[in-house]
């Protein structure tokens, strides 16, 4: 075959390369073709991809090192890869955890260590999913890191502390990848409805708002999510001949019903879900908290009522109760939905079938009503600071009796000013562990004056 026959075959192989190509991406999943091209077009992340910061500076010189990418699905780790993949003057290898071991590994190995001797050009393993290597599979990676024959970029969903190992990690920066706020979804929904060519490919198709919201609200924070819904949601609306997705386009998409409320309503379902717990309905309070999660509810919010509710409600009775509450505070921080709904259910759970006691709030309610109706004492001498060299000749600290001297550990000495000494504040209610019996008895004796109609006027809110 003669060289100009050759060339004829070459540019009949390229155009149909290039037309399989073009089918290829027009038939590829709405998430696939509006993948970002460049770091501009990268929906959120702005604390490491903003002009300036440091994973965009390492990338855009061609700098980077070994790094690990965390992050919730769809907020950008293989986006991000394959970016660095189309500005970097190394190879880029790609290889998942999923399905490669260590032979596929040594492969790449063999390939790198090639090209650097034959050609001085290094090599990125990008390394999808790489929590999945087992430790003999990232010890047998380590050696190639630690020489710097491979960079590495790993994408992992799993907390890296725990499901890497310590040498690894310690050879590699950790980049942290945030869920897309709803503002970055819905505007992901609206370049997919205005992306002709690479969007959804339909001229004036239009979307409701409230069918916007719900597929943001269920995506949380995950970009694939929302469109995958949002080209379900599209193919349904054109299917039935229409222009506009409407909000039970959408439900049809996720198969959820769209479960929301307004402001009043929001007060009165956590009024609900307060009281459902004060009052040891178990049951109550979980569908509450369930009617809250389908919503969308915030879940740090609800985290932080249960903290509330713990010392409000529970107190004393329970002392446990804000551990257990703060434990579900910080599983929301930590795991992040859906997995933390469990977390809250134990909460509710705990403190809905906990004994109850408002005896903390109501003693701290009595104290500032003293606080603010009562004349404000000066501190006793005997309570006032008496560490510096002056602080004897002043009377401070004169007749202080130290409760660690004594047998018992605590001591009879008056601790208030005068002027609020007979109030008594805080009263056990005897449920639970709330009781009498580690209060001193000289504590407990009953205030000549007393102020008990001040102490039952400044307890919890009945309105809540």
């Amino acid at each position: 075959m003669g060289g100009s026959a050759r060339t004829i075959v070459r540019m009949a192989e390229d155009l149909f390369a290039s037309a399989v190509q073009r089918r290829l991406e027009q038939r590829a999943p709405l998430a696939a073709r509006l993948r970002p091209r460049s770091l501009d077009e990268v929906v959120g992340q702005q604390h490491l991809l903003g002009p300036g910061r440091p994973l965009r500076t390492l990338i855009e010189s061609d700098r980077l090192t070994s790094v690990i990418l965390w992050g919730p699905p769809g907020t950008g780790k293989t986006t991000i890869a394959r970016l660095i993949a189309g500005v970097t003057e190394k190879a880029f290898e790609p290889l998942s955890a999923v399905t490669a071991g260590v032979k596929e590994v040594r492969e790449v190995v063999e390939r790198a260590r090639a090209r650097l001797g034959e050609h001085g050009r290094g090599t990125i393993l990008f390394l999808d999913e790489v929590h999945r290597f087992n430790r003999t599979q990232q010890d047998a990676l380590l050696p190639h890191v630690e020489e710097g024959l491979l960079v590495l970029v790993g994408a992992t969903t799993e907390n890296p502390f725990f499901s890497l190992t310590a040498p690894l990690l310690s050879r590699s920066t950790l980049f942290r990848l945030d869920p897309l706020t709803e503002d970055d979804l819905a505007g992901l929904v609206d370049r997919a409805l205005g992306d002709v060519d690479r969007g959804l490919g339909q001229d004036h198709l239009a979307i409701d708002d409230d069918a916007r919201h719900h597929l943001v609200d269920r995506a949380e924070g995950d970009a694939r999510h929302v469109l995958t819904s949002l080209e379900v949601a599209a193919g349904l609306t054109v299917e039935d001949g229409r222009t506009r997705i409407t909000l039970a386009d959408a439900e049809a998409a996720l198969a959820m019903r769209a479960i929301r409320y307004g402001d009043d309503e929001h007060y009165d379902i956590v009024s609900a879900f307060i009281k459902s717990i004060r009052g040891s309905d178990v049951d109550a309070g979980l569908y509450w908290l369930a009617r809250m999660l389908e919503a969308g509810e915030d879940a740090r919010f609800i985290a932080r009522r249960l903290v509330i509710l713990a010392s409000e409600d529970v107190g004393m009775a329970d002392p446990q109760a804000l551990l257990v509450a703060d434990a579900a505070a910080r599983a929301v921080e930590f795991v992040g939905l859906p997995e933390a709904q469990l977390n809250l259910a134990h909460a509710v759970v705990y403190l809905a079938t906990a004994p109850k006691s408002n005896a903390v709030i109501t003693a701290l309610g009595a104290a500032r009503a003293d606080v603010r109706e009562q004349p404000l004492g000066a501190v006793p001498p005997h309570l006032r600071d008496a560490h510096y060299k002056s602080a004897a000749r002043l009377g401070h600290g004169k007749g202080y009796l130290y409760p660690h001297d004594d047998p018992r550990g605590w001591v009879e000495q008056e601790y208030r000013p005068p002027e609020v000494a007979a109030s008594r504040y805080f009263r056990p209610s005897g449920h639970g562990a709330d009781t009498d019996r580690d209060i001193p008895a000289w504590v407990e004796r009953e205030s000549a004056g007393g102020d008990r109609d001040a102490q039952e006027s400044a307890g919890g809110d009945p309105g809540e």
